[in-house]
């Protein structure tokens, strides 16, 4: 859905699986080489104190907060020192995630891209230093996650750099960094707010 706040519609949402250090020690699981990439489709977009629908065939939906790199320009095959040149802004985005598919399916498609599955926002900020803002979650008013992107397992410019490796970026098109630990699941009627430092707080609702 077009959001009046971005640039113009994405073509592509690129996230990263595991990008916090924090993250890796709640799982378990040992520091990625190189980080692991998905997409979220354009479609799955929503706004700010808008719905995320409940999925009928899923039986556990989570949040996952995130700070979110909106791209300001075509590049691709960028450096790292040079990511920022390329850069809009940041906001809030929330990775809602079907975890019951994940596992069933053994792959990430259909978990993550329902429609509604990808709020975003509230507002698209440049002054912030991205690889040092405090980033928060909390479920009806309860403080769930809250951590900093201090805690990155990759940077911002060395994410972005490494998906313009892949896949060239365009203007509007959204790479989101990642979500600290606390996950957790959501349930029809809660309200679910993601809070990044110097940027705002996204607020969404379950139904």
């Amino acid at each position: 859905m077009p959001l009046s706040f971005l640039p113009q519609q994405p073509t592509k949402i690129v996230l990263v699986g595991l990008n916090y250090t924090d993250h890796a020690e709640e799982l378990g699981m040992p520091l990625p080489d190189e980080p692991i990439i998905f997409l979220k489709p354009p479609t799955a977009l929503l706004g700010p104190e808008d719905w995320i629908i409940y999925p009928a065939q899923a039986q556990r939906v989570d949040y996952e907060a995130e700070l979110a790199v909106v791209m300001q320009d075509q590049c691709t095959h960028v450096e790292p020192e040079a990511v920022l040149e390329h850069v809009a802004g940041f906001t809030c985005l929330n990775d809602v995630t079907a975890r019951d598919l994940q596992k069933k399916d053994m792959q990430w498609t259909r978990a993550k891209s329902f429609d509604t599955f990808c709020p975003v926002g509230p507002r698209i900020v440049k002054e912030i230093e991205p690889n040092n803002v405090r980033i928060q979650s909390y479920l009806n008013g309860e403080l769930r996650q809250d951590s900093t992107t201090a805690n990155f397992i990759f940077s911002v410019e060395e994410l972005v750099s490494f998906v313009s490796q892949v896949m060239t970026l365009l203007p509007g098109d959204i790479v989101a960094t990642g979500t600290p630990s606390g996950i957790g699941a959501m349930q029809r009627g809660d309200t679910i707010e993601i809070v990044i430092e110097g940027i705002g707080t996204l607020r969404n609702y379950v139904t």
